[in-house]
């Protein structure tokens, strides 16, 4: 019996929805090369404007979360104008619609977030009452933890969007996940980078994902190759922990995993949107993981603990 035929040998040609800001760029051009690389077939992109890159005059927790950076990437790959689609993985909602699937998570990024300022050195060289720019409720809460004196203010738009903003003096310091400023090379902007123990990353940062129909069997089998084992059992705890809480930009809910040998370690933290100050709810979890399944009890277990915190309080202030 012949085996069934690669991409290759198919003929064929395959399309990348994608936003169209710069950092979203390259990461379809990133995934174009690879694929290119891999498989030896046409690869092209679509750019796109989603509705998260229109709406910039509010906070996505009240517009409609992260969906709204997706929806129209996946409109593309359902009407056949698109193959794949390739996201930033803390912007993809925990739940895929029907009919749509995570085909793979690619090496990781730096997944800490980036103090960034012309001025000031370090988030400890903050004068009282500094102007730090974020939209990010699971920053709000835990720079608040940390400086409740600080005025944290909403900041929107793509990454160059916000670093205009933060140089023409609208901001002291704005906060940006780390792995954006690397991809577009921009590393030094970055005037400290916040260790896990100081600010929690958001579940999937630093991670690239490549989102398929469920349907393009061949597709999934070709694109699961490129997936870093590491990290998709990473994100697929972090993932976990969002999902049982419900997350969205709505929740301010930080999770990141990290490995230690065969252990994977999980650290979550959940704050109150309706009173930034008040006290973080934190645990900690880790054990051997295997596999996804076992990556994913990782990050139920993390909820259960939260839950016997009193996380059930904390999330009716986001809803």
């Amino acid at each position: 019996m012949s085996s069934p035929p690669t991409l290759a040998s198919s003929g064929r040609r395959l399309t990348i929805a994608t936003r169209e800001s710069r950092l979203a760029l390259w990461q379809a051009r990133h995934v174009q090369a690879l694929l290119a690389e891999r498989f030896g077939v046409p690869v092209e992109l679509l750019g796109m404007t989603t509705r998260g890159d229109q709406i910039l005059d509010r906070t996505l927790s009240k517009v409609g979360g992260k969906g709204l950076f997706v929806k129209e990437l996946e409109l593309a790959l359902e009407d056949g104008r698109a193959d794949l689609a390739v996201h930033s993985l803390k912007d993809v909602p925990m739940d895929l619609p029907d009919g749509f699937v995570l085909a793979a998570v690619l090496e990781r990024e730096d997944p800490r977030d980036a103090f960034v300022s012309p001025r000031y050195a370090s988030p400890a060289e903050l004068p009282l009452g500094a102007r730090v720019g974020t939209s990010s409720l699971r920053r709000v809460v835990q720079l608040a933890a940390a400086r409740p004196d600080l005025q944290i203010e909403p900041l929107r738009g793509n990454l160059d969007t916000r670093l205009r903003k933060l140089d023409e003096g609208q901001y002291d310091a704005i906060v940006l996940a780390a792995a954006g400023l690397m991809r577009l090379g921009l590393p030094e902007r970055i005037r400290e980078r916040f260790e896990p123990g100081q600010m929690l990353p958001a579940a999937g940062q630093g991670a690239l994902g490549i989102e398929v129909r469920a349907d393009d069997t061949a597709l999934r089998e070709a694109l699961a190759t490129l997936s870093d084992r590491s990290a998709w059992l990473a994100v697929h705890a972090e993932r976990a922990v969002s999902r049982g809480l419900g997350g969205s930009c709505s929740v301010p809910l930080a999770a990141y995993a990290h490995w230690q040998g065969a252990a994977l370690h999980l650290h979550v933290a959940l704050g109150d949107a309706a009173t930034p100050t008040r006290p973080l709810l934190r645990a900690q979890v880790q054990r051997p993981v295997g596999d996804t399944a076992g990556a994913e009890a990782l990050g139920a277990a993390a909820v259960a603990m939260l839950r016997t915190q009193g996380a059930a309080e904390y999330l009716a202030a986001s809803a």
